[in-house]
């Protein structure tokens, strides 16, 4: 019987160090996945590596139906204007009509976004990430390990924001050191993820 408890708190140990603390595929320290080839809103395709230039940079996974994601657009506006040395790029892959990418570009022209907005089909990269929720943020540091990941303050409500958890996590990796808070739980709109058929 003790072995097999021993067992049962071994196994529990593997799994977690798979994941972080709400998210089941990475860990804060992990390399983050790169990915390419994705097309955007402004008829380029995109990649991690168009970054280089950049010491930090932001990913986020976000979309046009979910009211939440809708509601933190201008501050991820405002935070690509008013941090040039940051690369942001948002990531939408939901496969409904109203976040596809003839959508997406109608929204990425009314909100004039000053940063790429890119569509992944296949899912693959919010799967990489471990990325459940729209939004959901994920902090990159100069070698593109992850520093941060969740939300990007605690309140979808702009005027109800009492903690921000995105600026000292990028202004902790520009310093070269981690952020205090390094994962927070993502508040809005699960991803829609096509079911896979076995």
């Amino acid at each position: 019987m003790r072995w097999l408890l021993l067992a049962v708190v071994v196994a529990c140990g593997a799994a977690r160090a798979l994941g972080g603390e709400f998210n089941q595929v990475l860990s804060v320290g992990d390399a983050a996945p790169s990915w390419s080839e994705l097309p955007g809103t402004d008829g380029k395709q995109h990649a991690l590596d168009d970054f280089k230039d950049k010491q930090i940079v932001v990913v986020v996974f976000t979309c046009n139906s979910c009211p939440f994601a809708v509601a933190y657009e201008d501050r991820i506006i405002e935070f690509a204007k008013t941090h040039p040395e940051v690369g942001v790029v948002a990531i939408n892959v939901n496969r409904v009509p109203e976040d596809g990418p003839a959508k997406m570009a109608e929204r990425a022209q009314q909100k004039g976004f000053p940063y790429p907005y890119v569509y992944d089909e296949s899912q693959k990269v919010a799967k990489d990430y471990g990325a459940q929720i729209t939004p959901e943020f994920f902090v990159l540091n100069a070698e593109r390990k992850i520093v941060y990941m969740g939300g990007m303050d605690d309140n979808s409500e702009p005027a109800g924001v009492k903690v921000n958890y995105l600026e000292p996590a990028v202004k902790a990796a520009l310093a070269g050191t981690t952020p205090e808070t390094k994962e927070t739980y993502a508040r809005g709109c699960k991803i829609r993820y096509a079911r896979e058929r076995k």
